[in-house]
């Protein structure tokens, strides 16, 4: 049986990502401050934080898609998904090779990530909110390229990671706040 028209509406789907962008900007500050704190150093603990973030991205996509389903076409949010995965698996062997290794993988995802966010934002701009994440996806597409240059830098460090998961967040608050127009109807 199909969706109820409520679900299909553009207010519901306002509503579900403003909790999501919601949850994802607690995520991130918490997992920066993580970061900021262990990232000194790449041990094993340091290894599984890293992997942590792509796949709370990979969740976070998963849900965007069950609330978005019915207002347009998700299919670059599967493209999303499957960088978050490939990036998990990618920063769990390169955790083992030393920060450049991270950087640059971290760098990759982040680029093609942010490509991706920014289509999705331009996409939803209707709805209101999606400014921010246009900015954000290609600000994502800037620094994740910049990741990569650090890589090669004497003193490569992953918690410059921390710093883009804290802005990432506040990309997320922002968005957040925007949609509640578009959440409550109006």
């Amino acid at each position: 049986m199909s969706s109820t028209p409520t679900s299909l509406s553009p207010t519901s789907v306002a509503t579900s990502l403003r909790k999501l962008y919601f949850f994802r900007f607690g995520f991130a500050l918490v997992w920066a401050a993580v970061v900021f704190a262990i990232g000194s150093s790449l041990s094993p603990i340091t290894a599984v934080v890293l992997v942590l973030y792509p796949l709370f991205d990979l969740a976070a996509a998963i849900v965007d898609v069950r609330a978005s389903r019915a207002a347009g076409s998700v299919r670059l949010l599967y493209v999303n998904m499957a960088l978050s995965l490939l990036a998990a698996v990618g920063l769990a062997i390169a955790a083992t090779s030393g920060a450049p290794a991270v950087l640059r993988v971290w760098g990759a995802w982040a680029l093609t990530a942010g490509l991706v966010q920014l289509i999705v934002g331009i996409r939803r701009r209707a709805l209101g909110g999606q400014w921010i994440m246009i900015i954000s996806g290609g600000l994502s597409v800037l620094v994740g390229a910049a990741f990569i240059g650090m890589a090669s830098g004497a003193s490569a460090s992953v918690t410059s990671l921390g710093g883009y998961a804290t802005l990432g967040g506040v990309f997320f608050l922002i968005s957040a706040l925007r949609l509640r127009r578009a959440a409550k109807g109006l």
